[in-house]
Parts: C-alpha cells; structure tokens; sequence
C-alpha cells in the first residue's frame, strides 16, 4: 500500500500519509512519495487546493528513528537534504494553497512540516513538539525558520530547547495554527474550509502565497514592489474579472481558478 494516499475531489487534493503503525513518521519511501504527490498537484490545473494530513490516530511523529540509525540506511545530512528540504520547498513554492489538517500528534519534522503550509487546523486532542533536543538534534524541515516567525523568538526558543508539548488549544493562542477544532467536528470542519479555498480566486492566492514568502527578506521598498508586480498579474486574470463582474451585478462570484 502506498505511503501517501491521494485522492481528487472538487479541485482538493487530499493527501494523507500512510505509516499509521509507526504514527506516519517518514522513511525514505513516504518522504519522496510525498514529494512526487505535491508535484502533481502543482501541475495538474484541476487541483486548486491541497489538503494535507495523516491516517490513524498521529498526523506525523517525525523522522523514523530506526532508519536514520540504520548502519546501512541514508546519513542524517542526506535525510534533510533529499527527504525533508525539498518538502518544506515544494508546500512554499506551489502556487495554490496547502492546508494542514493535524489530526493528532504533529513531532519533531511533522511539526514543522504542518508550519510550513498556508493554514494549519488541528483537533482540539492533537499536540505539537519540537522533539529534536530529546535526541540531542536540532529543529530542521523549516523550524527555525517559521517557528519564530509565527510565535516570536523567545518563545520558538524555549520550545526547541525544551521540547515542551503545545497543545492544539495553545497552539492557537499563540498564533501557531489558525485555528482547532473539537474532535467530533475536525474532518467536517477542516474539509469545509479547504473546500471553501479550493473555490476562491486559485492564481491571487498563489500570488499572495509568493508575496508573503518575499516579506520575510524584503525592505518595505521592495514589498512595495512585489505587491505592485503581483497585483498587477492578478488583474490580468479571469478571476479578477469575474470578481469584479460579481460585484457589480450584486451576485456571488463564480472563480475557475484562471
């Protein structure tokens, strides 16, 4: 059976990884099945929308710790490189926007793949870790990266040193995720709000998507500008378009995604 399952449905991909045994932690094989299955959403024109969590009771419990200490399994710098780098890049660089659905516990690279995406919604039960100080590693996929950046330096800070458990309740307070949502109501809630995505305008969001990666590394003056360049392609869409034609005929808009 295969290590990401993928399905289409009403222009969302869902992608679901498939180790519930080992609580979906990666080995080599899921972590460039994912990479494939993120490269087809980015081509196929039919998905506008990525829907991403894990099978069983964990969404992901981070690297599977008995092939990075096999003798003859890849080196720890060879799983950063090809397994997880080319993931976070992938969910940051795809034009359309990546929900994660963290349905239970999201460790160590699960952590901070779950940050990497555009939205993250999580079961009120489910818990985030920054696991690698248990190990005597340190945060990778991205975490120190986006961990500061979504709840300030200090607090990113002592998480990674302590490796303390957030709970999906404080997470949001925090400004971690978007949002939790009681068990009972997570996968009617969180299909609801990627299915809500999937119909908006696919193209200004992606636009948007690659404006908010540029402020992390620009000056006022140059985000300026790349808002300026990327209002001026949303405009040029049909989307923009059908948006305006909506508002002046007091209806609600239909978008294609073009």
């Amino acid at each position: 059976m295969s290590t990401v399952l993928s399905k289409i449905e009403h222009h969302v991909a869902y992608l679901s990884l498939n180790r519930p045994e080992k609580f979906n932690s990666f080995n080599r094989e899921m972590a460039l099945a994912l990479q494939q299955e993120l490269d087809k959403c980015m081509r196929d024109d039919d998905v506008r929308a990525v829907y991403l969590t894990g099978e069983g009771k964990a969404f992901c419990a981070g690297q599977d710790l008995a092939e990075a200490v096999d003798p003859n399994g890849p080196e720890l710098r060879s799983i950063v490189h090809g397994h997880y780098n080319p993931i976070i890049e992938r969910i940051r660089t795809i034009e359309k926007p990546v929900i994660a659905a963290v349905n239970g516990v999201a460790a160590g690279a699960g952590a901070n793949i779950a940050l990497a995406c555009d939205i993250v919604v999580a079961k009120e039960s489910a818990s985030f870790i920054q696991a690698f100080s248990k190990i005597g590693l340190i945060p990778d996929s991205g975490g120190t990266f986006f961990l500061p950046r979504l709840i300030g330096f200090q607090k990113a800070s002592a998480l990674m040193m302590t490796g303390d458990k957030v709970s999906a309740e404080e997470a949001e307070r925090l400004g971690m995720i978007y949002k939790f949502f009681a068990d009972d109501a997570f996968e009617e809630e969180s299909r609801k709000l990627v299915q809500n995505i999937a119909q908006m305008p696919t193209r200004a969001l992606g636009y948007t998507k690659l404006a908010l990666n540029q402020t992390f590394k620009n000056s006022l003056t140059q985000q300026l500008q790349t808002e300026e360049d990327y209002q001026h392609a949303s405009g040029q869409t049909e989307d923009f378009g059908e948006g305006i034609a909506a508002f002046l005929e007091k209806r609600k808009a239909v978008f294609t995604g073009k």
